[in-house]
């Protein structure tokens, strides 16, 4: 797998190349497993549950934004990940973000007020969102030692289109048991099952997480000082990731939580139409995301996240056109989210590690996602503000419209400026583009190009 050899100067000692490929082939089926997990437990399933409690807006809003909101425990995660190993804390920290799920599987039948409810519901999601962060930042931490950097991009990209697929079939299967089972009131049987299922598939992942190695040991338990939690922002190649990640995720945050909410009631979408679009995006993923890690590996993560970050700003606006009797428009939503989300998710997740150092690397990630999802959390709370404080519907320019897409119409505009901070990511042994046309002539083939410049030959042609 291109792994280093044994007296490698990064100070590790790498595994045979059999338990190498043992290990990250049971990374791939653990992401599989994990992808089922989210079906059960992720943000589509967790608006029906918001419905099915009567949240309004703003708690869906607050709702959504936990797992991002709960990125304030990076500093101590970091902490945990370097003082007692990334596999340790990885497994014990994901293991019990899933297993947590358990009381929303037996709600229904626990005599409870609705207030109450709802409150179950939130600190479920919250746990499990802090202790997620926890599990992520080791497991980031553990991969960034696993994985050699010449094949990352191969492999996260293999190892996205396979997961994705997963995260497919079991939304669909969500999707059909949730419109099969779903009561006209209530939370009925469907959501305790799913959530039943969650758990299970903690379990599973935690059993596969369980028989990969960790290349890096735990050290010595280091003092957690504000001093070292501070160290990436005097880095100045840091602080460029770190602006981009505020802005960016500030961006998106300001909409991505509301648009399950509005295919459900504003464009009166069942969970299995739901799962079909998904499903669409998830084919294109598949389809893009080798493609993707190929092109990382060939060019750096830092021009694909430039061009990407530009063309998702388009998406938002996508979601003015359709209407209840109107969903083909959405097809477009298909291509572009399927493809850009695709290259957008393999270049900010290598980005950052390029930009790290092996020493200190989990407190760089943790400045990272802090940053990052602090910016997602205020911008999701103050959508849900907004949202509230507009009418549901009016009437502009002679067209019915609703509150949701004037969140749509400023995450657009937001996700473009946002993306052209891109252009001033640096990134460590690759060359950054600074400019719209250094970006297209670094991702278009070159070949035509090639052809037209090139003199005529004059000698006897020789392959390569």
């Amino acid at each position: 797998m291109g792994a280093p050899p044994a007296d490698s100067p990064d100070g590790l000692s790498h595994p045979p190349a059999r338990r190498l490929r043992a290990t990250l082939g049971a990374s791939v089926v653990e992401g599989m497993f994990t992808e089922v997990f989210t079906a059960c437990a992720g943000a589509t399933v967790l608006t029906a549950w918001a419905i099915a409690l009567k949240l309004g807006p703003l708690l869906v809003g607050v709702m959504t934004a936990l797992p991002f909101l709960a990125q304030f425990v990076q500093f101590p995660a970091a902490w945990l990940t370097s003082a007692f190993g990334h596999r340790r804390v990885a497994l014990t920290a994901v293991c019990l973000s899933r297993l947590v799920m358990f009381p929303l599987a037996i709600l229904p039948w626990l005599e409870l007020e609705l207030a109450a409810r709802q409150h179950v519901l939130l600190v479920v999601a919250g746990a499990s969102a802090l202790l997620g962060v926890v599990g992520n930042n080791a497991w980031v931490a553990w991969m960034g030692e696993l994985v050699p950097r010449a094949v990352r991009g191969r492999f996260f990209g293999r190892r996205t289109a396979l997961t994705t697929l997963a995260g497919t079939l079991a939304s669909l299967c969500a999707g059909l048991l949730m419109d099969r089972l779903r009561p006209s009131e209530g939370l009925g049987v469907a959501l305790p099952l799913l959530a039943l299922g969650a758990c299970v598939m903690g379990v599973v992942t935690t059993l596969l997480m369980a028989s990969q190695h960790d290349p890096a040991p735990p050290g010595t338990t280091p003092r957690l000082e504000l001093k070292g939690a501070l160290v990436p922002l005097k880095d100045p190649l840091a602080r460029r990731v770190l602006t981009y990640q505020v802005a960016w995720n500030a961006a998106v945050g300001v909409s991505a939580p509301f648009f399950a909410l509005h295919s459900l009631q504003n464009l009166k979408m069942t969970f299995v139409i739901m799962a079909l679009h998904a499903a669409a995006v998830a084919g294109v993923r598949i389809l893009t995301a080798p493609l993707w890690g190929k092109m990382i590996d060939k060019v750096g993560a830092q021009p694909v996240l430039m061009a990407c970050s530009l063309g998702i700003g388009v998406i938002p606006a996508l979601w003015l056109l359709p209407s209840a009797g109107t969903l083909w428009p959405l097809l477009f939503d298909v291509l572009l989210a399927g493809a850009l989300w695709s290259g957008h998710g393999l270049a900010i997740f290598a980005l950052p590690l390029s930009v790290a150092p092996r020493k200190g690397r989990p407190f760089y990630l943790a400045a990272f996602a802090t940053a990052g999802g602090l910016a997602y959390s205020v911008a999701a709370a103050l959508g849900g503000a907004i949202a509230s404080a507009l009418p549901e519907t009016f009437i502009l320019g002679g067209k019915p419209w609703v509150n949701l897409h004037v969140l749509f119409v400023v995450s657009s505009v937001a996700r473009l400026a946002a993306g052209l901070l891109a252009a001033r990511l640096p990134e460590p042994g690759a060359h950054p583009v600074t400019s719209m046309s250094a970006l297209v002539s670094r991702l278009l083939p070159r070949t035509r190009a090639s052809r037209v410049l090139a003199p005529p030959s004059t000698g006897s042609h020789r392959p390569g």
